[in-house]
C-alpha cells in the first residue's frame, strides 16, 4: 500500500510502516498543498493512504468517490507517536478507498511549565 505521511507528520514514521511504500509530502513534491489540492494529486500519483494528523480533515473534505484513504492522528509530536505504531499500522492496513479514521493517540502534553514572565 502506498502511504503518504502529510507534512505535519514526524518522517520517522517512513522507516517503522514496514509492508508500505511510505513517502512524505514534501519528497513526493507536495509541500505546501493545501488539503484539496493534496488529496488529488496523491489520488493522481497512486498513493492509497493519506496519513495526516490533522483532525478537521474529516468535515472539511467531501471524500464520497475518492479513492484515497485518510488516517489521522490526535498527535503529532513522535514522542507520543511512536508509542501508537501498531494501532497506526492497523489503521492503514484496514482502511478502504474514500473511508476516514481516527487514531487516538492522546495529545502532547508540556513536560514542564512555561516561564512566568511576570516574575521576571
Amino acid at each position: 500500500m502506498r502511504v503518504l505521511l502529510d507534512e505535519n507528520m514526524p518522517h520517522q514514521l517512513r522507516a517503522l510502516l514496514p509492508g508500505h511504500d511510505v513517502s512524505t509530502a514534501v519528497y513526493a513534491g507536495f509541500g505546501g498543498f493545501r488539503n484539496g489540492e493534496l488529496l488529488k494529486a496523491a489520488e493522481d500519483a497512486g498513493y492509497d493512504v493519506l496519513l495526516t494528523g490533522d483532525l478537521s480533515l474529516e468535515y472539511q473534505q467531501n471524500l464520497t468517490g475518492r479513492k484515497i484513504a485518510i488516517v489521522s492522528l490526535s498527535a503529532n509530536s513522535w514522542r507520543i507517536v511512536q508509542n501508537y505504531i501498531p494501532a497506526i499500522a492497523g489503521a492503514i492496513g484496514s482502511t478502504q478507498s474514500g473511508s476516514f479514521s481516527r487514531v487516538d493517540c492522546g495529545k502532547y502534553k508540556p513536560s514542564r511549565k512555561p516561564l512566568d514572565s511576570a516574575k521576571y
